[in-house]
C-alpha cells in the first residue's frame, strides 16, 4: 500500500511540474505576503482559472530572474495605483485591506501610475519586504502562472480573504 501510495504522490508531483496537471504545487521561500502565505507553505496554482481580479492571489515569474513568486493584485490595466502614506490607493481611493497594517507602513509613499492594458500591478501583502511591481513594473496578465487558491500545508484549506 504505501509503495502505490508513493507512486501516486510522484505521477501527481510530476504531472504538477511538467504542466500536465491543471494546477501547480509550490512551495514559498518568502515572508513577502505574510500574514496570508508564509515561508514554507505549500500551496496549489490553479492554471488557467479564469479572469484575474483585484485582491486576487496569483503566482507569477519574477519578470527577471524567472523565479516563481506570489503576489497580490491590486491594480488591472487602465487603474491608476499609488501609496499614500501607507494606504493603497486605486483611482483615488482608499482601498480597505484588512489584512495589511497601514501603521507598519506610515510615511510610505508610492506612484502614483497608470496601469497599462492587459497588465496588472502586484504588490505582497507584507509591504515592508516585498519585491513587487514597485520595483519590477506591472507583469502581463499573459505571464501569470495561475491563481493560489488553497494551502496544501501546513494549514490545509482555502486561503483567507478578509472583507470589508
Amino acid at each position: 500500500m504505501l509503495s502505490s501510495l508513493a507512486v501516486v504522490l510522484l505521477l501527481v508531483v510530476v504531472g504538477s511540474v511538467t504542466g500536465l496537471l491543471p494546477v501547480r504545487v509550490m512551495r514559498v521561500d518568502s515572508g513577502s505576503m505574510a500574514p496570508t502565505v508564509s515561508p514554507g507553505d505549500l500551496l496549489v496554482v490553479e492554471r488557467d482559472a479564469g479572469p484575474i481580479g483585484r485582491r486576487d492571489v496569483i503566482a507569477v515569474p519574477h519578470p527577471e530572474t524567472g523565479v516563481l513568486l506570489v503576489k497580490r493584485v491590486v491594480a488591472l490595466g487602465g487603474d491608476r495605483v499609488a501609496i499614500e502614506d501607507g494606504v493603497l490607493v486605486v483611482d483615488g481611493e482608499g482601498v480597505c485591506e484588512p489584512g495589511i497594517d497601514p501603521s507598519r507602513l506610515d510615511g510610505v509613499w508610492f506612484g502614483p501610475v497608470t496601469v497599462p492594458a492587459g497588465q496588472v500591478f502586484l504588490l505582497g501583502d507584507d509591504r515592508g519586504s516585498s519585491i513587487d511591481s514597485r520595483d519590477f513594473g506591472t507583469v502581463p496578465v499573459t505571464d501569470v502562472a495561475g491563481l493560489v487558491r488553497v494551502r496544501l500545508w501546513p494549514t490545509p484549506g482555502r486561503l483567507s480573504v478578509d472583507s470589508c
